[in-house]
């Protein structure tokens, strides 16, 4: 395999996480073809540790909104070995559900906001997978979701 095979390979993982969380696919299968066994996933609002029970935590977390986008940069991956480390930006827009409550009826449909995303991914023998999967948020407009 090619090291631009590889960049590619890597920055890929990133793309296909993006567009699954959007489009609602996510399951054990989903979270075994990107992420390690022992993968770490840090968001400014919580973490998760290991594979099992990632897709639910991800499923959890959208429930919140009625329909999501991610949009990202291209990837800047560095390939060392069998280990790679990757950053880029997204843009995640969330939509929020239709709401009854009289309190939310100044709300903004729409919570976004700007990331920093860092990764580290390693080669296994079903191929790259994230080990570790962090966002900082830069910038935040809209209205976050009503904590239940």
């Amino acid at each position: 395999m090619t090291s631009s095979q590889s960049t590619a390979d890597v920055a890929g993982l990133l793309d296909r996480y993006l567009i699954n969380l959007d489009d609602d696919k996510l399951d054990d299968a989903w979270a075994r073809g990107l992420f390690t066994e022992d993968a770490v996933v840090e968001f400014p609002m919580s973490r998760h540790e290991g594979i099992t029970g990632l897709a639910e935590y991800h499923s959890t977390a959208l429930a919140a909104f009625a329909r999501t986008q991610h949009i990202n940069s291209p990837a800047v991956v560095e390939i060392d070995g069998d280990r790679a480390s990757l950053r880029a930006n997204i843009v995640s827009t969330h939509v929020h559900h239709p709401s009854d409550h009289p309190e939310d009826a100044d709300r903004d449909p729409i919570f976004a906001n700007g990331s920093l995303v860092s990764a580290e991914a390693r080669r296994t023998a079903d191929g790259w997978r994230l080990s570790l999967l962090s966002l900082r948020m830069i910038w935040v407009t809209g209205t976050p979701p009503r904590k239940s």
